[in-house]
């Protein structure tokens, strides 16, 4: 894994923009509601995505059971920033953590987890940067669905759009239709604590 860690994003001055993939029971009524509703589960860590292409590569382009429907979700960026602030890494990381058991003990009474993985490309090889992703827990979750949601949108038909694009080879015509990601600025204190090392 690449040691350059940035945080790409959809984002303006007051939302970002994080992606999911869900199935069709729980996707339709989320974007019916414009926020999610049953039977999307309040209970069990959900993970949000600011990398369109590294979900892209996560869920086979929407092909993977119960991950067909893929949705844009629309945040506060304070909701995100302070995701970012009560995050802790999956994993210990020099720098970060004093030691293994400082980290241990950290990890669990963490309320929101952040990993980073390789950033892809349009067809799905690995970069030399990496992308965050973020684990809600049920602790939180209330707050990303009652507060921080603004929108929810069905990429869907974009999905599936670009994919065939790509599958045969038009390259050219797939990547203007991507989402803009931009890097997102953090503050110093965050960047260290997370281990983002461009901003």
């Amino acid at each position: 894994m690449s040691e350059l860690n940035q945080i790409r994003a959809d984002h303006d001055a007051r939302s970002i923009v994080v992606y999911q993939a869900y199935s069709p029971a729980i996707a339709g009524p989320a974007v019916a509601a414009r926020k999610f509703v049953p039977p999307f589960s309040r209970g069990r860590m959900t993970w949000i995505k600011p990398s369109f292409l590294w979900l892209m590569e996560r869920s086979n382009w929407a092909q993977k059971p119960g991950q067909e429907r893929v949705l844009a979700v629309r945040i506060t960026r304070a909701g995100w920033d302070e995701a970012l602030a009560l995050g802790v890494l999956t994993s210990h990381t020099r720098g970060v953590h004093r030691d293994q058991a400082s980290w241990q003990q950290e990890f669990a009474a963490a309320v929101v987890h952040v990993q980073w993985d390789p950033e892809r490309t349009i067809r799905g090889a690995g970069r030399d940067i990496n992308a965050i992703q973020v684990g809600l827990s049920r602790h939180i979750i209330e707050r990303f669905v009652d507060l921080w949601t603004v929108d929810i949108t069905d990429l869907t038909p974009l999905v599936r759009k670009i994919h065939a694009l790509v599958t045969a080879g038009k390259l050219e015509r797939a990547q203007p239709l991507l989402p803009r990601e931009r890097p997102y600025p953090v503050p110093p204190a965050i960047a260290v604590r997370l281990a983002i090392t461009a901003r």
